[in-house]
């Protein structure tokens, strides 16, 4: 089972990047997109229905243009999911849930801080929100892998300039300490880290400067999983080859 993870920064955009041609020969079994950054009506091109896959949006209804997640599959799933039960996040379309048979796959967009005050004490109030419903899947028996952009790096290996971003959004001690916490105290496995305990791998890297070309970047993109998916992490990668957005695919193969 492979399973892909993008920020597209815009669906539009990365379209026109090329990122529909890639993805047609990656052979994902499901693709998890963030940020998509339109309405669905808006998506009337064949491109944005890739062949051969389901495909499901969940936009923004609070701000147009803005947020939104989706989720491509090739096979059709038994269910799909969109609220977790709270309008602020909700509206924002940062969730959506396929369901196949035991397995769930969610693709998730965790706000950014970085814009300002306000939005940094709503991304602390969607963690404090979001944690219990995190502890509920993992006790509910069912396989997860939240895909997404979570706009948090968990250590120094994750980040190129560890030092100056201690009191930036996305570094800050109280975001590391509450993904941290997932996954030390709290089970859930970085299929990344756990692949490569030692690796300094980015997916997101600023658009100002070189920063790309210097490598100076954050891993803030994921996919976490149950403990019931540990021993199946066959491989992942980070795609960096073409560049369809700010961010990178993060791609991840399980053993079926």
């Amino acid at each position: 089972m492979r399973i892909i993870s993008l920020n597209a920064n815009g669906i539009r955009s990365a379209g026109t990047k090329g990122v529909f041609e890639w993805l047609r020969h990656q052979k994902a079994d499901v693709v998890c997109l963030q940020e998509t950054k339109a309405q669905e009506d808006q998506l009337t091109d064949a491109m944005f229905r890739p062949d051969g896959h389901h495909c499901f949006y969940r936009d923004a209804t609070s701000k147009k243009g803005y947020s939104g997640v989706a989720i491509y599959a090739k096979r059709e799933p038994d269910e799909v999911l969109t609220e977790l039960g709270w309008a602020p996040f909700d509206t924002e379309g940062r969730y959506i849930e396929a369901r196949f048979g035991k397995l769930s796959v969610v693709s998730l967009y965790v706000p950014s801080g970085s814009s300002g005050e306000e939005r940094q004490q709503f991304k602390f109030e969607v963690m404090d929100w979001i944690s219990p419903i995190f502890a509920k899947w993992m006790k509910s028996g069912r396989d997860y892998v939240l895909c997404g952009d979570w706009n948090i790096v968990r250590s120094e290996l994750d980040i190129k300039n560890w030092r100056s971003n201690q009191k930036n959004s996305g570094c800050l001690p109280e975001e590391r300490g509450w993904l941290n916490d997932l996954v030390e105290k709290h089970g859930w496995v970085d299929s990344y880290r756990t692949l490569h305990p030692k690796g300094q791998d980015y997916t997101w890297w600023s658009n100002r400067g070189n920063a790309r070309a210097n490598d100076v970047g954050w891993r803030i993109d994921y996919q976490i999983v149950t403990p019931s998916l540990r021993d199946r992490l066959k491989r992942c990668a980070i795609y960096r080859d073409e560049r369809f957005s700010d961010h990178a695919p993060y791609t991840v193969d399980y053993a079926d």
